[in-house]
């Protein structure tokens, strides 16, 4: 159980902060930006739930998710070793069938798609479309964090790598959370479509000075 007794601790005042592990790194390790846009996107599926007048089973969902994304956060924030006096919490492959099926379930109350998608219609579907956003811009961190430190258990703290499931966890996520910005537009008639040219009749022609 967590047990935060004071909020700020001047530990990070030098630019560093501790790891999972207790190890230290520095604010602009690349580890350390994968989480902390995890826990953006996070804050962004609240504001989706708080504001959205969405469907009971789409919040419930997106709960779960929350819950989800701190492990996620964790599982980030921790390098990969290859044995724990205490295990961390690791993401794992049921978590990501777990989207999948989601998505399939929900995918089935919309249409097939016809166009790209602008974000927008419902204060719900805007919000789940900015969450998007911001997961995969996560999951390209989480990537970016692979490629710098590996996928494989070090031997001493701070040397270990990252989980790749992470990364597709956030990569599935992204994409339930787009069909779910879709179901969040059914009350007004289904999904914003993106027009070419901006729905002009006719492109301006190309003037140069």
């Amino acid at each position: 159980m967590v047990n935060l007794t004071r909020i700020y601790t001047r530990t990070g005042d030098d630019g560093r902060t501790h790891l999972g592990d207790m190890s230290r790194t520095s604010k602009t390790d690349v580890r350390l930006q994968a989480y902390a846009d995890a826990n953006e996107a996070n804050a962004a599926i609240g504001v989706a739930v708080a504001a959205g007048e969405l469907p009971d089973d789409v919040r419930q969902t997106l709960l779960r998710v929350q819950n989800d994304l701190f492990d996620v956060g964790a599982d980030l924030c921790t390098p990969l070793q290859a044995s724990y006096e205490f295990p961390p919490l690791r993401v794992e492959a049921a978590w990501i069938e777990e989207l999948e099926a989601d998505c399939d379930r929900y995918l089935e109350r919309v249409e097939k798609l016809r166009s790209f998608i602008l974000p927008g219609g419902t204060v719900g579907s805007a919000h789940l479309h900015v969450a998007t956003t911001v997961v995969r811009r996560a999951e390209r961190r989480a990537w970016a964090a692979i490629e710098a430190y590996g996928d494989q258990p070090g031997t001493a703290k701070g040397e270990g790598g990252v989980n790749p499931l992470t990364a597709t966890y956030l990569n599935r996520l992204s994409d339930l959370l787009f069909v779910l910005a879709r179901v969040a537009n059914l009350p007004i008639g289904g999904d914003v479509l993106w027009q070419p040219g901006g729905g002009r009749a006719e492109a301006p022609p190309n003037r140069r000075g």
